[in-house]
């Protein structure tokens, strides 16, 4: 690889196709795929209806540049209002995109309520993506060292963690929003309560702040809810969405309800690419397919199942801090760093994450069936016993 950008630390080894929740390298060995491109292949592999929209809509078109209407965009735009009580949409292209979008809706937004210096209220551990203003806001020394000087105006303070906001909220008058991811993936599966997002939105709504949620990682139905702050039943002010809502396509989106639909006018923001005609045909599908399969229900059963397997498998093995995650979001927090364990999972024919340097990361695509869930099970749990040196 001579020409590429040694960006990446990048395992030895191609996919060829793949089919369902399951990929085959160049040597034609199988491998059962645990992580859906991170997040990302949300109906697995080759599924034939994605792939039956997708041939279809190339064969009419492919792009045409937001300089004019794209109706599928609108269909799409449509399709998420409902989903999510929000008002309004933009497209982009990946997750740090619709991050920056919302970064720079409430930049705006406190502009226009004569706030000089907007500031927002972003968390430790957090990861928004790798532009400088996301980077920025993300609680990781790893992806901002040497990148400084960082872009100003966030102010860090614990997740899950209300009384640290309500601390901020009596001392910094600058303050115009908070970012939060409802679960921290890059973080290591770190869930927020109920208790707290609520919180978040009661001292947002006193104060006019925006509550902007990060749902790159846990929305689109990973969790069994349509987008995970909806378990604390709450409605946010900006949305940040991406990864699985293509399947496999790039596209992001930024959603605007309330107080903050309506602040950004023509010129202010805008993409070549986004929400083009192929891109918003293969969203409408994956929606389209979740529902009519049934697979919210799915992914918070198949949840469960795979969370209680490894802990009946893994119970009082020294090493396991915790098992958690909601629906097919799932971490296995161990007590040391445990990258290695990615590359012998291979080698056992099974695509792992490690993230956080000691949480086993979990993230099938929804269609994962019974059958893999038991083997996904049995495979990892030897995997980590093995490690542990139980």
């Amino acid at each position: 690889m001579p020409h590429l950008m040694n960006n990446y630390t990048r395992l030895p080894i191609a996919f060829t196709h793949g089919q369902g929740p399951w990929v085959y390298d160049e040597q034609g060995r199988r491998y059962l795929d645990a992580l859906a491109g991170i997040a990302v292949n949300t109906l697995g592999h080759a599924h034939p209806r994605l792939v039956r929209a997708l041939s279809e809509q190339a064969g009419r078109l492919i792009h045409v540049s937001n300089l004019y209407r794209i109706p599928e965009q609108e269909r799409l735009a449509d399709r998420l209002a409902e989903l999510s009580g929000m008002d309004e949409v933009f497209f982009c292209n990946s997750g740090c995109e619709a991050n920056e979008a919302a970064i720079k809706l409430a930049r705006l937004y406190g502009h226009q309520r004569g706030i000089e210096q907007p500031a927002i209220i972003v968390m430790e551990k957090a990861f928004h993506g790798r532009t400088l203003a996301t980077l920025s806001a993300s609680g990781n020394r790893k992806v901002q060292a040497g990148f400084e000087p960082l872009v100003a105006g966030f102010v860090r303070v614990p997740f899950d963690d209300l009384a640290a906001v309500e601390a901020v909220a009596q001392h910094n008058a600058s303050v115009v929003a908070v970012l939060v991811e409802p679960i921290q993936g890059e973080g290591g599966i770190n869930l927020a309560h109920d208790e707290y997002l609520q919180g978040l939105r009661r001292i947002c709504s006193e104060r006019g702040w925006l509550l902007m949620v990060d749902e790159v990682q846990c929305g689109l139905a990973r969790t069994g809810r349509w987008f995970a702050h909806q378990h604390a039943g709450i409605l946010p002010d900006v949305m940040a969405l991406a990864k699985g809502l293509a399947s496999g396509l790039p596209i992001g989106a930024c959603l605007a309800a309330g107080r903050a639909a309506g602040v950004l006018k023509p010129g202010n923001h805008g993409s070549t690419f986004g929400g083009n005609p192929l891109v918003s045909v293969a969203a409408l599908t994956t929606l389209a397919v979740i529902e009519e399969d049934g697979l919210l229900a799915h992914a918070h059963g198949l949840g469960e199942t795979i969370r209680g397997g490894l802990r009946e498998r893994l119970k009082g093995v020294a090493g396991i801090v915790e098992i958690r995650g909601d629906g097919l979001m799932i971490g296995i927090e161990l007590d040391r760093p445990c990258g290695e364990l990615v590359a012998q999972a291979i080698e056992a024919g099974l695509l792992i994450n490690v993230t956080a340097d000691n949480v086993v990361r979990l993230l099938p695509a929804l269609i994962f069936g019974e059958a893999e869930a038991h083997e996904l099970i049995t495979s990892l749990s030897r995997l980590i016993r093995e490690f542990l040196g139980a």
